[in-house]
């Protein structure tokens, strides 16, 4: 996914004509901004709308880590979810049925990721598919010189195209076991939080240089840990699945900082710090008022 450069056809290069600002550029910037303040006004009606007694009911009970969020998180948190419902597309696939209850549960689940933070609300993000479980779809693999393609049973995945795919039962039995460290709506928007800067790397748009220096010490750091564990047959609090590429480490540990902040805290300080910074929340702060975590 690498930007690619102009390439000249021969060995000198015109020089390319000054451009004039036609009609035409004046209505496209026109309509630009207009469609900006038009957005920028349907989102906060949107925010100022309320979830339903129905709404609410479903994201206390399959999103439990609101729990612990005060009064102005959770009216955050409902307007985030009303403009994800009303501008991502939803499509139930191999026979699934879609209800409120799953839109609802995915929407509370990937805004989660983005309450305190400046937000177009994954804009990369067009269509939310959902399966009932777990799904076939076709792998890739390269060895030496030659492309392996075979199935692969999947539970979710993200794509830097528009699309973010589901199991609904893996979405449900991740939400009833909130303590359990792993989470497929928050790995797969992860990823999507971690391609809004162009390419899904492991490392989102963090803003300052700074911020890539500690960031790239203390995720590179602590992914070299964990595959230096795994290589060596120990244990790891880390799922090792996060040890394929820095991306998914990346997702890996959002799950862990959303649904185990104090062990990680207590465990893995700097990495917390990192995500406590990027994600603008301090879960472990708040852990204390919901039950289930150890």
């Amino acid at each position: 996914m690498g930007r690619r450069s102009p390439i000249a056809a021969s060995g000198h290069v015109r020089k390319a004509p000054r451009c004039r600002l036609t009609s035409s550029g004046v209505t496209f910037r026109f309509l630009s901004s207009m469609f900006g303040v038009f957005k920028k006004r349907r989102r906060a009606a949107l925010r100022r709308e309320p979830l339903t007694v129905a709404e609410r009911a479903i994201v206390n009970k399959n999103v439990p880590f609101v729990a612990a969020l005060d009064d102005d998180d959770r009216k955050e948190l409902e307007g985030l979810v009303r403009i994800f419902l009303a501008e991502k597309s939803f499509e139930g696939c191999g026979g699934l049925e879609l209800t409120e209850e799953i839109k609802v549960t995915i929407g509370a689940l990937a805004c989660t990721l983005l309450l305190h933070r400046e937000t177009d609300i994954y804009p990369g993000v067009d269509a939310i598919l959902v399966y009932p479980s777990a799904y076939r779809a076709i792998s890739r693999a390269r060895e030496g010189g030659v492309v392996i393609e075979g199935e692969q049973a999947r539970v979710g995945e993200s794509w830097m195209r528009g699309v973010v795919i589901l199991a609904w039962d893996h979405v449900k039995s991740d939400a009833s076991e909130p303590a359990g460290g792993h989470n497929v709506v928050l790995h797969e928007f992860a990823h999507q939080l971690d391609g809004e800067d162009g390419a899904m790397d492991g490392a989102p748009a963090l803003g300052a240089r700074a911020r890539y220096t500690s960031w790239a010490r203390v995720l590179g750091d602590e992914f070299g840990d964990l595959s230096k564990k795994l290589h060596a047959g120990r244990p790891t609090d880390i799922d090792p699945y996060g040890a394929t590429n820095p991306a998914e480490f990346f997702a890996v540990v959002t799950e862990m900082f959303f649904e185990k902040p104090r062990a990680l805290r207590q465990r893995h300080p700097a990495l917390y710090g990192e995500l406590a910074a990027f994600y603008r929340q301090d879960p472990a702060a708040h852990a204390a008022s919901v039950a289930h975590e150890p």
